[in-house]
């Protein structure tokens, strides 16, 4: 086998974001609301992921899981009746996740020329795995307009937000770990300073009747 064909097989092929950017539309009914008669953002936020895995999935050629839903911003409520779409592409791409941009809108289902009303937006991280359930190499995505290179910059803002974030919660829990090792230490040599050396002897109580 030669070098190229050893990196065809390794290496993903580069795709656009045009390449697996996708649309689902649902109406929304009845059971889908919550006590104040508007949709259940949970039900929003399953729609949003449904969307994003199809994207992931089309891009990375194969499985995709949801790491982490990076973003959720809800802009207006969805009601009853409402015809909502969700629109979904990949912003960026690492060795093996992905961040999947979801737009959704929603129009009354039975009102022609209505202009869709923009109702929440989201960004998901997506890792792409095997059939072993281990993480694999994702296509490069190719940029080809000015919007998908101003979304992979914004990617790229919220990536390195997030992992500074991860940090920075990771160093606290660690300065924590060990205030509470210096306090553990400071209250056994307190305990130690006041044992039995400075204690009743052989563990018995002080009392005036001792002795008697």
């Amino acid at each position: 086998m030669t070098d190229d064909a050893s990196r065809s097989t390794s290496e993903p092929a580069p795709r656009t974001t045009a390449a697996s950017r996708t649309m689902l539309s649902h109406i929304m009914g009845p059971t889908e609301v919550n006590l104040l008669g508007t949709v259940h953002g949970g039900v929003v936020m399953k729609f949003v992921d449904d969307v994003a895995g199809a994207v992931a999935g089309r891009h990375s050629g194969g499985p995709a899981v949801t790491a982490a839903m990076d973003e959720m911003q809800f802009l207006n409520p969805v009601r009853v009746g409402d015809l909502v779409h969700a629109y979904a592409q990949v912003n960026w791409v690492g060795a093996t996740s992905m961040e999947v941009g979801v737009r959704v809108m929603a129009e009354p289902w039975n009102e022609a020329g209505t202009a869709p009303r923009h109702v929440a937006s989201a960004y998901l991280v997506f890792v792409a795995v095997d059939d072993k359930g281990q993480p694999r190499s994702v296509p490069p995505l190719v940029l080809e307009t000015d919007l998908d290179r101003r979304r992979h910059g914004e990617a790229e803002i919220r990536r390195s937000h997030r992992l500074a974030r991860r940090r920075a919660i990771q160093a606290a829990r660690d300065q924590a770990g060990r205030d509470r090792a210096v306090r553990g230490a400071e209250d056994a040599a307190l305990s130690a300073a006041n044992g039995p050396a400075n204690g009743p002897a052989n563990g018995r109580a002080s009392s005036p009747e001792a002795g008697r």
